[in-house]
């Protein structure tokens, strides 16, 4: 189940005469032709498939990572990056220099005035980061985290923004970065998906959609793309077997698609076939795993308050995050979470603090609690959004920003209680350690034991990678 496919062997099948004959079963799978350029690889061990990186390229400080994403973007000078001259300036034009000829979003061509941040910040910590009072269950593990104040991105839309972030690209058809690092390293688990998404909705404004093409598997395997989990009721739908079907009866009509799907698979190469082989078996196994994993009648009422847990399985982000250490302990290589919450156009002083509310305990609890359960020093956490905001206000809110953000990460290989890079007096635009998205992509593949640079597959003729064709570079300041 876990054998590589040959991409010589599958370009040759496809002749003209098997093309013609093949084609009733669609087209989709051509595409297919060129995605894999790795030799085959010998059966994989118990508990997991091996990626196509075997060896690693360097030795690994993360073996997993979970992506608390802020969907919609928060603002950054009232999170992570303190700015008094902008809030002396509040209510004023904003000075024309910075933003002649710049790309704004729904600002463009309007009368620019300066916005101050509406929360103060805290020295907080051994390390004495500065953060917003909004966060004080972040700001109180101020040492274990990295502040990163200097990012950019290219796109200042939601949608190209989040899938900027999460493929390096724009172009639909991208593989995500979490179906890029199952793709590479392989799963550590044969009873779970190796990556796994969860979705929670803010009560206050600023909640903005997010489309399912963000966690998608592009031209990698369809085997390595992102499953949603519910985060209400069952988290897999039709996780139970039917009334009147037992296990031993369903493990006999599984083996029976497993041998048909096997003899199809001796007419033709098509790593989408062994895609089917492998995801009959882990619904399955499913089957057992799933409801165990979200049973969280196990942990402690101390966990469930340290968490921010009212209900558990209530499709919170507090419970998302316990879910999330959970999915971690069992092997699941990739885990992201969005909060749709952040998109503040308007009413900031209000909403913002809701958000940051629903977010702030619980992000905190799960970085401890992987720490207190030995995980947190090869699990990468990253916690940001797609993009900031900016420093001029839009009536009562800030529109979209992509000179500067600011966002943080801890644990895999992270240094510890530092903040890296700088914005202007403004935080309109970085100016120190600049990082881009590239950058970030890089440094989270360098911590898995992997180099952005050779890390490609061939696809439409092209070696394409996660950090696109522009240099990027590995942070290396950053690292711990």
């Amino acid at each position: 189940m876990g054998i590589l496919f040959d991409p010589e062997k599958f370009a040759q099948s496809v002749s003209r005469r098997a093309f013609l004959k093949q084609s009733a079963y669609g087209l989709g799978g051509l595409a297919l032709g060129t995605l894999l350029d790795s030799a085959a690889q010998a059966a994989p061990p118990t508990g997991g498939t091996p990626g196509v990186i075997q060896p690693l390229h360097f030795p690994a400080r993360a073996k997993r990572i979970i992506h608390l994403c802020m969907a919609g973007g928060p603002a950054q000078m009232e999170s992570f990056d303190n700015k008094p001259v902008l809030r002396k300036l509040d209510g004023q034009p904003f000075p024309a220099s910075l933003t002649q000829g710049q790309q704004l979003a729904q600002l463009q061509g309007a009368a620019l005035k300066a916005r101050g941040a509406f929360t103060e910040f805290q020295k907080w910590g051994k390390s004495g980061q500065e953060i917003s009072m909004l966060f004080p269950h972040i700001g109180s593990i101020a040492d274990e985290i990295c502040i990163v104040r200097s990012m950019v991105t290219e796109q200042i839309n939601h949608d190209p923004a989040q899938a900027f972030m999460n493929s390096g690209s724009i172009v639909k058809g991208r593989p995500s970065m979490g179906s890029w690092l199952l793709y590479g390293l392989g799963t550590a688990t044969d009873s779970l998906p190796g990556f796994v998404v969860l979705v929670s909705q803010g009560k206050g404004g600023g909640v903005q959609p997010v489309s399912a093409r963000q966690w998608a598997s592009g031209f990698l395997p369809g085997k390595t793309q992102g499953v949603q989990f519910q985060t209400r009721g069952d988290a897999v739908h039709y996780v139970g077997s039917p009334e009147g079907v037992c296990q031993s009866t369903q493990r006999l009509v599984v083996e029976e698609i497993q041998r048909l799907n096997g003899m199809l698979a001796g007419e033709r190469v098509d790593p989408e076939i062994q895609t089917r082989v492998a995801q009959y078996e882990l619904a399955f196994k499913m089957q057992a795993s799933v409801p165990e994993l979200t049973d969280l009648s196990k942990e402690s009422p101390a966990v469930l308050e340290a968490y921010g847990v009212k209900t558990p399985g209530d499709g919170t982000f507090a419970s998302n995050c316990l879910l999330a250490r959970r999915l971690a302990e069992r092997g699941v290589r990739f885990i992201q979470l969005y909060h749709r919450a952040w998109d503040h156009h308007a009413d900031i002083a209000k909403n913002m603090p809701i958000a940051a509310g629903e977010t702030d305990k619980a992000s905190a609890a799960l970085i401890l609690d992987l720490k207190q359960r030995g995980l947190l020093e090869d699990t990468l956490v990253l916690w940001g959004g797609e993009f900031g905001r900016t420093p001029m206000g839009q009536g009562t809110g800030r529109d979209h920003h992509i000179n500067a953000f600011s966002l943080f990460m801890a644990g895999g290989g992270i240094k510890p209680g530092i903040t890296y890079g700088a914005t202007d007096e403004f935080s309109y635009r970085s100016v120190e350690n600049v990082v881009s998205m590239h950058d970030l992509h890089a440094t989270m593949l360098h911590l898995c034991g992997i180099d952005h640079e050779r890390f490609t597959v061939k696809y439409q003729g092209l070696d394409a990678r996660l950090t696109g064709v522009e240099p990027a570079r590995v942070v290396t300041d950053i690292l711990a």
